[in-house]
């Protein structure tokens, strides 16, 4: 079955230039007053997709840049009518910025993030000081980052700005696991790599101070 039009899957796709230049009302935009995590480069939306299924009780919203893309994950929530997860297609940092309101989310999720690896493209990369300063600013007191790669230097970048961030400390990474099926995995990107036998960095830091 393929995704209809965008404006169809409303209200599970939106372009973010079409939306009102605000912050979000979580509890209008997902029609409850559950906690709200991000999806950061949220790609074909398969963690969107599964988190949601496995915790009713979380709001989970996917950011993603193509339109295209963001079609495909929007049409996996579309066809099973899921209540609690949303696409909005986007700059994510715009979207931060004018969109999300300071402190409202309890985690973001930034899974394997475009290495842009030519070297004169390095600057495009999504992790820069701006952007820990963002996740800082939206990410409740005890709230979490996640974020893995399969890149070691973008790892060591994203590592390295997370670590010395004074508003973040550094827990523990998650245990790699054995998957159980073929969707057993945080993106379908994490699957490709796993299955080739590439090493995935992951990485998990907790908002300390405000």
């Amino acid at each position: 079955m393929r995704a209809p039009p965008g404006e169809i899957m409303f209200p599970w796709l939106r372009r973010s230039y079409e939306m009102e230049t605000k912050p979000i009302d979580w509890a209008e935009f997902f029609g409850n007053e559950n906690p709200v995590e991000l999806d950061v480069g949220c790609g074909r939306g398969l963690y969107t997709w599964k988190a949601s299924e496995a915790n009713p009780d979380i709001n989970y919203l996917g950011i993603e840049l193509d339109y295209k893309t963001a079609r495909r994950a929007a049409g996996k929530l579309y066809k099973r009518k899921i209540p609690n997860a949303r696409i909005i297609s986007g700059d994510a940092r715009e979207i931060l910025d004018k969109l999300v309101v300071n402190g409202s989310v309890q985690a973001a999720h930034v899974y394997f993030p475009d290495p842009w690896w030519k070297k004169k493209h390095k600057s495009r990369r999504l992790f820069t000081d701006d952007f820990a300063d963002q996740l800082a600013e939206v990410i409740q007191l005890g709230g979490l980052l996640h974020s893995w790669t399969d890149v070691e230097d973008y790892w060591e970048v994203i590592s390295s700005l997370m670590e010395h961030h004074p508003q973040f400390e550094t827990l523990p990474p998650p245990a790699e696991k054995s998957p159980e099926h073929d969707l057993d995995y945080r993106t379908s990107f994490e699957r490709k790599k796993r299955q080739s036998g590439e090493t995935i960095y992951r990485g998990r830091w907790e908002k300390i101070r405000d």
